[in-house]
């Protein structure tokens, strides 16, 4: 975020969490005192994730995690053969249509 400018012109996406950021730097440091910096620690984590996504991307992976280990837990009990996937209704259709007509 050197510059503040988007891609496409403009300003970047993260650039309203800079502004944050540095104005709390403005309103909670001064030259000579350094310490409250650590009031600007949660908005600074905003800004970071802003950049990187690390929480989001944590997220959606356990999000997809308990999805596939609660399929895995749950069997379907209308789930197709694997003849049914492998023709898919296609190849070796007159033996489904005989099958169809012939119940």
């Amino acid at each position: 975020m050197a510059s503040g400018y988007g891609l496409h012109g403009g300003p970047s996406r993260c650039f309203p969490f800079w502004q944050e950021v540095l104005a709390c730097y403005v309103v909670n440091t001064s030259s000579e005192d350094d310490s409250g910096k650590k009031k600007c620690a949660p908005i600074l984590e905003d800004y970071y994730e802003c950049l990187h996504h690390k929480k989001e991307a944590a997220r959606v992976k356990q999000l997809q995690l308990a999805y596939r280990k609660a399929e895995t837990a749950n069997a379907r009990d209308d789930a197709p053969s694997a003849g049914q996937i492998r023709n898919l209704g296609l190849l070796n259709k007159e033996e489904d249509t005989k099958k169809v007509l012939g119940s």
